[in-house]
């Protein structure tokens, strides 16, 4: 069974910055895609920047040249997020595929003066 743990939200002013972790466990693999995903209040769950199973990184426009991606092991994966808006504000959710999508229960992050 594979369990996905976030942390790192928080408060924040705007241009500020926040550094969100996500620890894995259970049966993982390096190859297996892992991600981070937002869902703002009212709105739908969106991609924010994703590693796929052969290293390629993807992030959404709106978050391009301001946060960043990282995934040292095949377990533990970071999200360093700079320039903050306030239309950053929402939980962000840690994603797996290992056959199916896994979530963690996410970690929520407000960007308010």
């Amino acid at each position: 069974q594979v369990q996905l743990v976030e942390s790192g939200g928080g408060l924040v002013q705007p241009g500020g910055s926040l550094r969100l972790s996500c620890a894995a466990s259970g049966r993982i693999f390096s190859i297996n895609p892992m991600g981070w995903y937002r869902q703002a209040p009212g709105k739908e769950r969106e991609s924010v920047a994703r590693i796929s199973s052969t290293g390629t990184i993807n992030y959404a426009d709106s978050v391009k040249g301001r946060f960043t991606i990282d995934r040292p092991n095949s377990k533990n994966i970071y999200l360093q997020m700079n320039s903050l808006r306030p239309e950053d504000t929402a939980v962000y959710y840690c994603n797996l595929f290992n056959g199916r999508n896994y979530w963690g229960k996410g970690t929520l992050v407000t960007v308010s003066s």
